[in-house]
């Protein structure tokens, strides 16, 4: 089963929806349902999801951003393990 959603998408994020959408041969209707799926599943499958809000932060973004913080901490380890 499937629903109808209509969105107002401001011109600023329409417009790169559109070209990109247009690079890979897809309607922005496409391309955007694509790109929500994706969001969903990467947040439903978020193996932190569990301990957001369980933690106290001085990162005001951490919800959002967790992934990237912890992949440039393991980055900065890896390169000083390798100095």
């Amino acid at each position: 089963m499937s629903q109808v959603l209509t969105l107002q998408i401001p011109e600023e994020v329409y417009q790169p929806l559109v070209e990109i959408a247009q690079q890979r041969g897809q309607s922005p209707e496409e391309f955007a349902i694509q790109e929500l799926i994706f969001s969903i599943q990467h947040f439903a499958d978020d193996p932190l999801k569990p301990f957001i809000g369980s933690i106290q932060s001085n990162i005001p973004d951490w919800t959002e951003n967790h992934d990237r913080y912890l992949g440039e901490k393991l980055l900065t380890k890896s390169r000083n393990l390798n100095a």
